[in-house]
């Protein structure tokens, strides 16, 4: 009998139950998660950053993806490219991983420079009759949606994106993300699989018990519920919500509000989900008592009760508010580690201490990420348990945790698993 620590991912893939969690070797082995670099940050589009990181000529950022690494920056004519980081001389990096400033790119070996268009310009005792033409900077496939950046490190990079872009462009337009700015950043650790940390933020089951910052503004019954088991009170408390959930969407809409839910998260390459929620309490944004966190609005807008336009996809998160937007970007680094970076975004103009107070704009952010990286931590001891056995998701509360372990499931099977 072939043991689970030494079975063929296929056979693990096979052994997945509809309706249930992974395996646990999809969590734990390094072959898996060497398999998911490559078919899901390799192969799919993933969020990478923001255009308004890259606001002026020579603006960079350096993004390490496994063993990959990709240069992300606005050329001299304003336009923003992408670029593995490799010299085309002999391999050598070209720029640390994080933001930077450059007039060119230049190796740090044998200084060989790059114009921000990626083009050779210098390759010193290479001969007369060497071709610098060939030689550029190896682009990677960039499509800019709405003021994000997403890449794809294939050279045949799923089509579908434009199922995204269609959807997306209209629903970020009014928050002018081009041109907002990012007022904070973190990076947090989490010490678990990548895929735990997807699948903690596509629930909220765990919010009561684990988010009380973030309940203030966020609504449990807009993730689902189980209404047999409720009290007669809690119950009618649900259905009336559902109902009131449903006219806001349909006025939203009727005012050019683009609020209904599009969903492709099963049978599709891009995965991405979206919709238009109701902020709780004061109704304005996420902080601790729910009122916009700046005085100035992002892009556009010019209500504060336009709720909270969601989109997930397989490596990130994002929140688009009235005064701020939070987007979260996730990056596996081991098998049991995952970086999940979150930037605050505001007006260009707003200023801190001004306009808007630091620690009201990110205090529920930060509070809720922690927390999150705990779950996932004692998530992950746990897969690694010999006494761990996929579990049964709940239907009413974690069906996009279903859709989520279904793809999974299917894009490797599509990739050769």
């Amino acid at each position: 009998m072939v043991s689970p620590a030494s079975a063929p991912i296929a056979d693990l893939l096979a052994a997945r139950r509809p309706g249930h969690s992974l395996p646990a070797g999809l969590y734990t082995r390094q072959d898996v998660f060497d398999a998911d670099l490559q078919v899901f940050f390799g192969q799919h589009w993933i969020l990478a950053g923001l255009e308004c990181e890259l606001r002026e000529p020579g603006d960079v950022q350096t993004l390490d993806i496994g063993r990959a690494s990709v240069i992300l920056l606005r050329d001299d004519d304003l336009q923003i490219r992408a670029f593995h980081n490799v010299c085309r001389h002999r391999g050598a990096r070209l720029l640390k991983a994080g933001p930077g400033v450059v007039s060119r790119l230049v190796c740090p070996y044998h200084q060989w420079t790059y114009d921000t268009d990626g083009s050779l310009l210098h390759a010193g005792h290479m001969g007369a009759d060497f071709d610098r033409g060939c030689k550029s900077l190896k682009p990677v496939a960039l499509r800019l949606v709405g003021g994000l950046i997403y890449i794809c490190l294939s050279d045949n990079p799923p089509k579908d994106i434009d199922v995204l872009a269609q959807t997306m462009e209209p629903r970020l337009a009014p928050y002018g993300l081009r041109e907002a700015k990012v007022a904070h950043q973190t990076d947090v650790i989490e010490h678990g699989n990548w895929k735990l940390t997807m699948e903690n933020n596509r629930e909220c089951y765990h919010c009561a018990g684990s988010h009380p910052e973030l309940c203030v503004s966020f609504i449990a019954y807009d993730f689902g519920f189980d209404a047999a088991t409720m009290s007669p009170d809690e119950r009618a408390r649900a259905e009336a919500h559902v109902a009131e959930r449903e006219a806001r969407e349909a006025r939203w809409e009727a005012e050019g509000h683009p609020s209904r839910t599009v969903a492709r998260v099963v049978d599709c390459a891009t995965n991405f989900r979206t919709q238009r929620l109701a902020i709780a309490g004061k109704g304005e944004s996420h902080t601790p008592d729910a009122s916009a966190a700046s005085a100035k609005l992002l892009g556009s807008m010019t209500r504060k009760d336009l709720g909270d336009t969601h989109l997930w996809h397989h490596n990130g998160w994002n929140h688009f508010m009235g005064d701020h937007a939070v987007c979260s970007i996730v990056i596996p680094l081991g098998p049991d580690s995952t970086l999940v970076r979150t930037k605050w975004l505001v007006h260009q103009d707003a200023v801190e201490g001004v306009d808007y107070d630091l620690h009201k704009l990110t205090s529920v952010w930060i509070a809720t990420t922690d927390q999150d990286a705990e779950l996932v931590r004692v998530s992950h001891a746990g897969v690694q348990d010999p006494a761990y056995e996929p579990g049964p998701y709940s239907r009413h509360t974690e069906q996009e945790l279903d859709n989520f372990a279904g793809w999974y499931v299917d894009r490797m099977r599509v990739h050769g698993y």
